[in-house]
């Protein structure tokens, strides 16, 4: 299930662009480079005061870094919320998620 804008633009600016970075250690294009690999496992929430839609995505980096990214839809861009590495929990979701998914 893909839950993202077809155009795959981002949305950063000066209030989270570097955030990920300085607590996680996770680039910007890092978070970029999941949506552009294959498989990507995404679950929809509904988070805050406001109830904003958002989106937990489980995917890989080009150098095969396995990141939990949340990202909102603003304005049909993708705007990453958060991004870390993976747990072990959410690594063993993603493989058992690809594993159905390659049975189907």
């Amino acid at each position: 299930m893909k839950t993202f804008p077809e155009s795959k633009s981002f949305d950063w600016d000066d209030g989270n662009i570097n955030k990920n970075w300085d607590k996680h250690r996770v680039h910007h294009l890092e978070c970029e480079e999941i949506f552009f690999n294959e498989p990507i496992v995404t679950k929809v929430e509904k988070r805050g005061v406001s109830q904003e839609e958002r989106v937990c995505a489980l995917g890989m980096t080009n150098e095969g870094r396995f990141l939990f990214v949340v990202f909102t839809i603003r304005r049909e861009r993708i705007r990453v919320v958060s991004a870390q590495d993976m747990n072990k929990k959410e690594r063993k979701i993603y493989h058992e998620k690809i594993k159905e998914d390659a049975e189907i």
